[in-house]
């Protein structure tokens, strides 16, 4: 019996294979679009994955502004964070959000579905999210996924 066949094999920095993906946002529920581009950015759908090493791909997520929320999240959800002085702390909801800054939703949506330690921080800088259906990326050559084609 050949033993190096039961051996497991765990990816690592050098081994692991990064690729670039694009992700349309128009259209897309928030949260739907969030946990799906959440585990394409932990590497959950390749089949080396390894819970501790940053095995996922680069993603880009273009037109933000398109994103949908259902029923009256868009007007009724909070949003908080604070200033650090005194009396500092701040509301708003995702309709002031997705007018000033859109690209702050989605960021903000996946970045709760990662990992709350220095893994999570890492895998959060694998996230571009654009304005709008043009993005800066090109030279990396990255390719289009469905979202609905992914469970």
């Amino acid at each position: 019996m050949d033993t190096l066949s039961y051996k497991t094999v765990s990816a690592n920095k050098a081994t692991v294979n990064k690729e670039w993906v694009v992700v349309d946002a128009e259209g897309q529920v928030l949260g739907r679009l969030a946990t799906k581009v959440a585990t394409i950015l932990r590497g959950k759908h390749k089949p080396s994955f390894t819970p501790h090493v940053d095995c996922g791909d680069n993603v880009i997520v273009i037109n933000a502004e398109k994103v949908v929320l259902t029923g009256k999240k868009l007007t009724d959800k909070q949003y908080v964070r604070h200033s650090g002085y005194p009396g500092g702390q701040r509301f708003q909801n995702p309709e002031e959000i997705l007018k000033k800054y859109p690209e702050r939703l989605v960021e903000k949506a996946v970045k709760g579905m990662l990992p709350k330690n220095r893994l999570g921080s890492e895998l959060f800088r694998n996230l571009k999210v654009v304005v709008g259906p043009e993005h800066k990326y090109e030279a990396q050559k990255p390719k289009v996924i469905d979202l609905n084609s992914i469970k």
